[in-house]
């Protein structure tokens, strides 16, 4: 059997691949060679070579990258013009560089860049490219290819049980960069989580900015649903849990004042001063000093506070 090699040829190295591992990071051309058949002529050769390149758009590449299914295509066209990358320069290192990467572009001088610098500009591109796609998805055209993502739950579903596994939008807290990880909503409960990927949690909230899950709802209003009524209902042994069992107790302990310390005269300031013993409270002396009862059965933990007994 022939032997396919998939491989790509960079910039003063060349690297080479068998075709069924995980794919390279690269945005360079692939080109499939195969061994010479038996007349001496293999399929690379009897091709011309507009046919054997298949060149794969950076912006393609990126958005095939595992993690990067939040991502969609921006249009060229939409990024070649100046206007809508306005105020982007300022915002990103070797902003030039970065830019001609994403449109697959040469620059003058690349070649004089040190590896270290090439990475860099890597590293831009993609920061580049995040934040003029959070521009890009609040379009129209950006909204209709998010869209296509979202009815193929592209995005996951709400990890909330009450909603069914509703599907989900991404959304930035923040449309400043480096403030926050990308986060999902969903628009049955209203609320946002962490996505489910340990990648997805890499991605920079600003490369889909805080307004576009809820523009998109606003756009596509068919998409809309009415809110989660099922609210899930503590109980032990089918008795509902009152809210008033599980509020702070410090909060709630009327033996504190509001900086946390112990107020004068209460059973809490004893304590603290060692005039009372812990895990015995005002009704343990109260009733330890009656007659045929023992303190040791009315013990009950320091914490429990002053507890009134109503006698007969």
């Amino acid at each position: 059997d022939n032997m396919r090699v998939r491989g790509r040829e960079g910039k003063g190295h060349r690297m080479w691949q068998f075709v069924g591992m995980e794919p390279v990071k690269t945005r360079t051309p692939l080109f499939v060679f195969q061994e010479d058949d038996e007349s001496g002529f293999s399929d690379y050769d009897s091709r011309e070579e507009e046919d054997e390149e298949e060149e794969i758009p950076w912006i393609t590449w990126l958005c095939s990258l595992k993690g990067n299914e939040f991502f969609c295509e921006v249009d060229e066209e939409y990024i070649q013009d100046e206007f809508n990358l306005t105020g982007l320069a300022a915002m990103v290192p070797f902003y030039e560089y970065a830019l001609d990467m994403i449109l697959d572009l040469e620059s003058p001088g690349e070649e004089d860049l040190t590896d270290e610098q090439q990475q860099m500009v890597e590293s831009a591109a993609e920061t580049l490219y995040g934040l003029i796609h959070a521009r890009f998805i609040l379009t129209t055209r950006g909204m209709k290819l998010m869209e296509e993502k979202y009815k193929n739950v592209a995005f996951g579903r709400c990890p909330r049980v009450m909603c069914s596994g509703h599907s989900v939008l991404p959304v930035g807290q923040s449309d400043i960069l480096r403030e926050a990880s990308v986060k999902i909503f969903c628009g049955k409960c209203n609320d946002i989580y962490y996505p489910r990927s340990s990648r997805h949690k890499s991605l920079d909230g600003a490369f889909w900015g805080t307004t576009f899950p809820h523009l998109f709802l606003m756009t596509f209003p068919e998409h809309v649903v009415s809110r989660s009524k099922y609210i899930y209902v503590p109980k032990i042994y089918g008795f509902r849990v009152h809210k008033s069992a599980v509020t702070n107790k410090e909060e709630d302990d009327p033996q504190r004042s509001p900086s946390g310390s112990a107020l004068p005269g209460t059973h809490a300031a004893a304590l603290q001063s060692g005039t009372v013993q812990p895990g015995i409270t005002p009704m343990n002396n109260a009733l330890g000093a009656r007659p045929g009862l023992s303190s040791q059965l009315l013990t009950l933990p320091a914490n429990t506070g002053n507890v009134y007994v109503v006698s007969d």
